[in-house]
């Protein structure tokens, strides 16, 4: 069984861009599989984008997913979907409103919290809040679109 961990976003490209940075991740490449479909009438035009356009790494992309991938696991040649670890980031139309449910703990390597938390901080992300409990320490942050996570 492999599994993936679907966030909702506004903005899918740019949460995207903003967790493979934080996770050491890459951007998945769905290009050659999107032109194959649409080639063959089974997508619309209007459901892709261009992505990293005018750049070296211009590709087109579905217009309301995007998804990241842990650079050491498998993927599928034909479709550039990851067969591992993986955070799928779906469009959604409605804003996040509560407390997540679910969220990622990040654990950096011993004693590198405080430059993580500054480096995911550079990246957009903000922190909410310190915690010092006897059970441990950890900081709550927020992503670009207010998704929680911990940094450990």
């Amino acid at each position: 069984m492999h599994w993936k961990l679907v966030l909702d976003a506004a903005d899918p490209h740019a949460q995207a861009s903003f967790w493979a940075a934080a996770l050491g991740y890459l951007e998945e490449d769905h290009d050659a599989h999107i032109r194959r479909l649409l080639d063959l009438g089974a997508a619309p035009a209007e459901a892709t984008i261009t992505l990293h356009e005018g750049t070296d790494r211009t590709r087109l992309g579905w217009r309301d997913l995007a998804a990241v991938r842990h650079p050491d696991d498998p993927h599928d040649p034909v479709t550039g979907g990851g067969l591992g670890r993986r955070l799928l980031i779906q469009r959604v139309p409605e804003p996040k409103t509560t407390k997540n449910r679910l969220h990622l703990d990040l654990h950096p390597a011993p004693g590198t919290r405080d430059a993580e938390v500054d480096r995911l901080g550079a990246l957009g992300a903000k922190v909410l809040r310190r915690v010092d409990e006897p059970s441990g320490s950890w900081v709550v942050m927020a992503d670009p679109e207010g998704n929680e996570f911990c940094v450990h």
